[in-house]
Order: structure tokens, then sequence, then C-alpha cells
């Protein structure tokens, strides 16, 4: 699947009300049940990542957009063998 147009999303998000920043990370790093204040989007770029918000579990494509309610637990996690980038953004 193509990388979404990072300037789309950002412009997109910001008009919702969202900030949009990248965050990259090595196969295997795992980032374990954050809460948040504020709502937050996530979207993928590049690799394989699974998200775990409230207990349930997505793999989401690239391009894919989710949405983190404030105050839901969750995960992200790099299952893929490769580097793994995506897109986030919180409620300002």
């Amino acid at each position: 699947m193509t990388q979404p147009d990072r300037a789309a999303v950002s412009a997109d998000w910001s008009a919702r009300g969202f900030s949009c920043d990248l965050w990259t990370d090595p196969p295997g790093q795992r980032w374990e049940d954050f809460v948040h204040e504020v709502d937050e989007l996530l979207m993928p770029v590049e690799g394989t990542i699974e998200v775990e918000i409230d207990g349930r579990v997505s793999h989401p494509a690239i391009g894919e957009e989710l949405f983190i309610p404030a105050g839901a637990s969750h995960s992200v996690r790099n299952t893929g063998g490769t580097m793994a980038r995506w897109l986030y953004g919180y409620r300002s």
C-alpha cells in the first residue's frame, strides 16, 4: 500500500483539532498501557504495528486511521521485522 501523504493527513487532522507528528520504532519495540487526558489519532505509515485499545487488539493497515478516546488504556507494538513509523496526534 502507498504511504499516506503526511502533509494531507496533517492538514486534515489540524482542521479537526489534532496535532500531527511522526514516531519511529525498531522491531520489537513495545509501548504498553498508556492513558492520555485527550483524544488521540494514530495512522501507520510504514511497517507492521499492533494497537490495543481498552483490551481490543487491531492490526491497522498502512494509512488506516485509529481513534483513541481520552482515558482509554492503549498500547502500540512493532510486531514486524522492520522499522515501524506512524503518525500520531492529540486533540488540542
